[in-house]
């Protein structure tokens, strides 16, 4: 009997230990990041000098995207064509930062390289002046999801997240590795995200500054009535479906070049 006990304690304190073996190398998990949370804070080393994020970016809409490796020909050309609208992202109050899990002299090599020695539709001599995050340890991709075991353990994906003047979350994009990014869609998406905001409306499939918006649905019978019968103001394909003019002039003199 004594045998016995003495089996099922060392059992026991075996099956325990492997349990506490389990716990200790568990991998840590970081949920990913959603729309309407509040950007994930962190400070970092960069191309343009150190960074504390998104802190330093009151008052202004931020663009943070991830590229899988410096020296590769998707990332170059999405970096040449970010650089050469960088002006356009700025009419809008909106900054540009990089990242990859790449070291910092890394990054320095590279974009030097396509300044001196790259030329892609039209474009050359092209300097990159937003930084670009060194993130060897992976702490800043993890913390934005944008290690995707799936794709690789090593490469962040092309993961776009846009964040506003208030540090928020608004819109995330992702992206394999072989796929480049749309620069026409991500600045179509910053203008649609301000429009609806300083406009209260939302933008239909496709729309492009200029195009017909989408007012809030009619929130009582009375109002779905009115806006049926109202042919001048708005156009109704059933009550809950109606949409008004908005001209590029209106919403350029509301959202661009505003200061902070």
């Amino acid at each position: 009997l004594l045998k016995i006990l003495s089996l099922i304690t060392l059992s026991i304190f075996k099956l325990s230990s492997y349990i506490s073996m389990e716990q200790v190398i568990q991998p840590e998990i970081t949920p990913m990041p959603r729309i309407g949370d509040k950007a994930p804070e962190f400070k970092a080393v960069t191309t343009q000098g150190e960074i504390d994020f998104p802190k330093q970016y009151k008052g202004s809409w931020v663009i943070l995207f991830s590229h899988p490796a410096d020296f590769t020909p998707v990332c170059t050309s999405e970096f040449m064509t970010f650089a050469s609208m960088s002006k356009e992202f700025k009419d809008y109050n909106c900054e540009l930062v990089g990242l990859s899990v790449d070291g910092l002299y890394s990054h320095i090599a590279w974009l030097r390289t396509i300044k001196e020695k790259i030329e892609y539709k039209g474009m050359k001599d092209v300097e990159v002046k937003f930084p670009l995050i060194e993130d060897i340890t992976m702490e800043v991709a993890k913390k934005y999801g944008m290690i995707q075991p799936g794709e690789s353990n090593t490469k962040a994906v092309r993961a776009v997240f846009f964040i506003d003047p208030k540090g928020i979350i608004r819109t995330i994009l992702y992206y394999p590795l072989s796929c480049g990014r749309n620069f026409d869609e991500l600045l179509r998406t910053l203008i649609a995200l301000q429009t609806a905001d300083e406009f209260s409306i939302a933008t239909p499939a496709d729309w492009r500054p200029g195009d017909e918006v989408i007012v809030p649905t009619a929130g009582s019978c009375g109002v779905a009535k009115e806006r049926m019968e109202d042919k001048k103001n708005m156009k109704c394909y059933d009550w809950f479906f109606c949409t008004k003019k908005l001209t590029k002039t209106e919403i350029e003199s509301k959202i661009k070049n505003r200061k902070k």
